[in-house]
């Protein structure tokens, strides 16, 4: 290393013992009174930029604070001015193919009339459920319920059935029948078997494309596709005759999601999975880097859950909440509890994951019932 040597030209001489009294004596005479230094232009001219300087400061600051509070960090951001968007133009879709589906739907919009939703809500039924003689009332009770508590659109459609293959997706393919929706700019379609926590109004101001989509992420690396459980579409007759082409030549192994991911998987917009595509599951995992997308963020089911916009039931072999299952098989396959450094157990996953399944049928039960609206979701504290 070769070090510089610094010029001492701009440095003053400290005064030895010898330059004592001539150095006081000099210094003296050039401290000024404090009226004479008030007095001077140039400590009135100092003094006013340092105070300019402490007001643009205080004023950043504000504004640096007021973006803090009132920027929320986990959902999508947009540019465009919620009060002058036109709500109309889009709407939350869901399909239902069956009773179960129906409450399961019915207890969805529920939720987003809860929330304060502006957007459209659309629900894409079996005609026969609201013509003379169908033969179970309880379906048209609850379609009624919907659009007259919970301002539903009620669109009669026919089931898209797949004869062959696995009889829990065959009737997948309705789904896609939202990209027929051409009366509204935007659709946002959401599968039934889940549970919305906060609105997502926001992912219809995302940029244009024909599909936006998250990413399947308990797939990746190993499988990278996406997920259809969410899907943002754009309707148009063209895409929606694409669609249903791929969809009458597609094999016996295909359903809506090899669908989406053949037309959309390389062009579609991404929309994150955090927080808008969380899985039951994901409580029950040993390893989250995959849902938090990082391995240096310490997982807080707690703090997940509170972030979370929509849960969606996948917990395999688990059914569905709103089947019979033995509560031995519940027990089996909850959430493990975990060995804390202080000697405890930490159950927190286990009670996030048991209040979901709870919450869901007791609304189940309150709104399926016709019984009244549960109160407004709190958040979860830490047990």
């Amino acid at each position: 290393m070769t070090w510089h040597k610094w010029p001492m030209a701009g440095y003053l001489r400290l005064p030895t013992d010898e330059d004592a009294s001539t150095y006081s004596a000099s210094f003296s005479t050039r401290i000024r009174s404090p009226s004479q230094l008030f007095a001077s232009k140039r400590y009135r001219w100092v003094a006013s930029l340092a105070f300019l300087t402490f007001l643009y400061s205080l004023t950043q600051l504000c504004k640096h604070g007021a973006l803090i509070q009132h920027t929320p960090s986990a959902s999508v951001q947009t540019s465009a001015t919620t009060s002058e968007v036109d709500w109309s133009r889009f709407a939350y879709t869901q399909y239902v193919t069956n009773s179960e589906y129906l409450c399961n739907s019915v207890m969805f919009f529920e939720a987003l009339h809860r929330l304060g939703s502006r957007a459209d809500r659309v629900i894409m039924y079996p005609a026969p459920m609201l013509q003379p003689g169908e033969t179970s009332p309880s379906d048209a009770l609850l379609l009624s319920k919907a659009r007259d508590d919970y301002n539903v659109k009620l669109v009669p459609i026919t089931i898209q059935h797949k004869y062959e293959g696995d009889q829990t997706w065959a009737d997948s393919f309705t789904k896609l029948l939202a990209f027929n929706q051409t009366q509204y700019s935007r659709v946002l379609s959401i599968d039934s078997d889940s549970v919305i926590l906060q609105d997502m109004d926001e992912l219809f101001l995302l940029p244009p494309a024909p599909v936006a989509m998250p990413r399947a992420y308990w797939l990746f690396p190993d499988k990278p596709i996406l997920s259809s459980q969410v899907m943002l579409i754009q309707p148009s007759e063209a895409e929606f005759a694409r669609v249903m082409d791929t969809v009458n030549s597609a094999d016996l192994e295909d359903y809506d999601m090899e669908i989406v991911n053949h037309l959309y998987g390389n062009s579609a917009l991404i929309i994150p999975h955090r927080p808008y595509d969380l899985l039951t599951a994901e409580f029950r995992f040993e390893n989250h880097t995959l849902y938090l997308g990082t391995d240096r963020e310490k997982w807080d089911p707690v703090a997940i859950y509170n972030e979370a916009k929509l849960i969606h039931f996948s917990d395999w072999p688990l059914p569905k909440p709103w089947l019979d299952t033995p509560e031995a098989t519940r027990l089996v396959l909850q959430p493990r509890c975990h060995n804390t450094t202080e000697g405890t157990q930490d159950c927190a996953e286990r009670v996030v994951w048991n209040n979901i399944y709870s919450d869901f049928k007791t609304r189940r039960k309150e709104i399926c019932d016709l019984g009244p609206p549960k109160e407004p979701r709190q958040a979860m504290q830490r047990p």
